[in-house]
């Protein structure tokens, strides 16, 4: 089987015609949800990978709604609940320069133009104008890297290794 992806994951069930509330975890998450797509729900209680297709998409708070195609009302959409929404890796599609999918990044080693290790980066953030990156570092509190030019000086998928500038004030 193919490698699949995580793009989402699904939290809770919103009102009572079927919709799901899911917390993002992909790039892309309009392209992704974009109805007509398909989604691989790997539930909690399930051994084989559902197939679904995306028949609403709305943004509501922090959330992405999203309804199937065949499933309407909330008692069958509650046993998804806890589940993880995933993709396949020939859905990727390709990417302009400069830009990276989340498990590219996830897990790369970050060091300073002096070479010093700063730790490895566990999570990202998509507050708004730019994707922050989270570092995890020993002993010390976790590193905010916003991903911007100024900042982020090369990446090299291949060796997991990122080397930014430390700016005065970035770590503040």
């Amino acid at each position: 089987m193919e490698q699949m992806f995580n793009v989402g994951k699904i939290v809770n069930t919103h009102g009572l015609m079927g919709e799901i509330r899911v917390i993002s975890q992909t790039d892309f998450a309009d392209e992704r949800f974009a109805v007509g797509n398909e989604l691989f729900l790997f539930a909690k209680d399930s051994k084989k990978p559902e197939k679904l297709v995306i028949k609403t998409h709305r943004k509501h708070k922090n959330f992405d709604l999203l309804t199937f195609e065949g499933i309407i009302g909330i008692n069958n959409v509650e046993r998804m609940r806890d589940g993880m929404l995933k993709v396949p890796e020939s859905q990727l599609g390709d990417l302009e320069e400069n830009e990276y999918y989340f498990h590219e990044i996830i897990g790369c080693e970050v060091y300073t133009e002096e070479g010093e290790l700063l730790g490895t980066i566990s999570e990202i953030l998509t507050p708004g104008a730019n994707d922050v990156w989270v570092v995890q570092t020993k002993g010390q509190k976790d590193k905010l890297i916003p991903y911007i030019a100024d900042v982020v000086q090369s990446v090299n998928i291949k060796d997991k290794k990122i080397t930014i500038s430390v700016m005065e004030g970035l770590f503040d």
